[in-house]
């Protein structure tokens, strides 16, 4: 049992990172507002992919909650009816939330698309709490830990629903990233505490510590970094997509986010030296090299050839990847200090 709650559990990771993928194409194209409404997307729980969908249709069944387009503005439909010959608004509320009204099928499938693999990554989740209770006895922390994962994928459910409703606001942007980060965080705890064997691992103080310090150090990078690209979403909306001048005037967060990656990499090369000069075991370090080469080389490309296709999400995916590894490097540093204070102790 506790090789298929470890499996589910994995299972549950990638879709995650699925997810954290698709979120960072819904930025790229930006998709955010794709579909006004939520959970449904114009009333649909499959969307449509025409905008003739989305007119006022004579003599029609319309279903409560449907949304169509008349002069430019959202009406929804107060009740199960079918309309006659005309448009009449005692059918139709007026769509107050916000006044995002546009209808793009490639923006719509993109941010459906994104939803639906947040829903997916649900499933292994029920699963692998499910399972949990069988291995109670075994493992007291499962349990606790796959109910938190539950209800903190409700709970970012419920802020995708904020950032819609709010016209993709920056700051609630930057806590639902948050969020998913903290999502990622306990799976890989569940992972790591479903083990059945541990790699012969040497205890470092200083190597623990620092590594705290990096994966503390990559959050702030990450959070600086969706200001910084929130930021670039507000140039595109006021001078197009003249990428040379989306920087010409960066505000201070991306320089701090510029120097502080400096920071990343000395701290990282250290530890990354101290692993292989103490031959600690810890070969997920190389892993964090590989990651760290790859966010300079996507944010180099990014500032200096003006945004090529798709560096924008592989910098923020590579960033979740770089983060995801750190934490399991901490849970593994960690072990090896508590297996050391054990034996000392006997």
């Amino acid at each position: 049992m506790i090789k298929k709650f470890r499996k589910t559990a994995k299972i549950a990771l990638v879709l995650i990172y699925l997810v954290i993928i698709a979120g960072a194409v819904v930025r790229m194209t930006g998709s955010g507002m794709g579909c006004p409404d939520w959970p449904k997307c114009f009333g649909y729980y499959i969307p449509p992919t025409e905008a003739e969908q989305l007119e006022f249709k004579a003599n029609y069944e319309y279903k409560k909650g449907i949304v169509i387009i008349v002069d430019e503005s959202l009406k929804v439909a107060k009740s199960n009816f079918t309309s006659g010959d005309s448009f009449n608004p005692d059918n139709w509320n007026n769509f107050t939330t916000h006044d995002y009204n546009i209808f793009n099928p490639l923006h719509t499938w993109v941010e459906y698309i994104n939803r639906l693999l947040g829903a997916l990554s649900g499933i292994p989740i029920l699963i692998f709490t499910i399972m949990s209770i069988w291995l109670w006895k075994d493992n007291k922390w499962l349990l606790p830990l796959s109910i938190l994962t539950v209800f903190a994928m409700g709970f970012q459910a419920w802020l995708g629903k904020t950032v819609v409703d709010s016209n993709l606001a920056p700051y609630k942007i930057t806590i639902h990233m948050v969020m998913a980060l903290l999502i990622v965080f306990v799976i890989l705890y569940l992972i790591y505490a479903s083990k059945t064997s541990f790699k012969n691992q040497l205890a470092d103080v200083g190597f623990h510590n620092l590594l705290i310090f990096a994966t503390v150090l990559t959050l702030i990078q990450i959070v600086l970094g969706t200001q910084v690209r929130q930021y670039i979403d507000e140039q595109v909306k006021e001078i197009g997509y003249i990428k040379s001048e989306w920087l010409a005037q960066p505000t201070i967060n991306f320089y701090v986010h510029r120097s502080l990656s400096v920071l990343v990499l000395l701290v990282n090369g250290w530890l990354f030296m101290r692993n292989r000069k103490l031959q600690l075991g810890y070969g997920k370090m190389n892993l964090v090299i590989l990651c760290i080469a790859l966010e300079i080389a996507t944010g180099i490309l990014m500032y200096y050839f003006d945004f090529p296709f798709s560096t924008q999400p592989l910098h923020l995916v590579i960033a979740a990847i770089l983060i995801g590894v750190q934490f399991y490097l901490v849970l593994e540093s960690r072990r090896a200090l508590t297996t050391q204070t054990a034996q000392a102790l006997t």
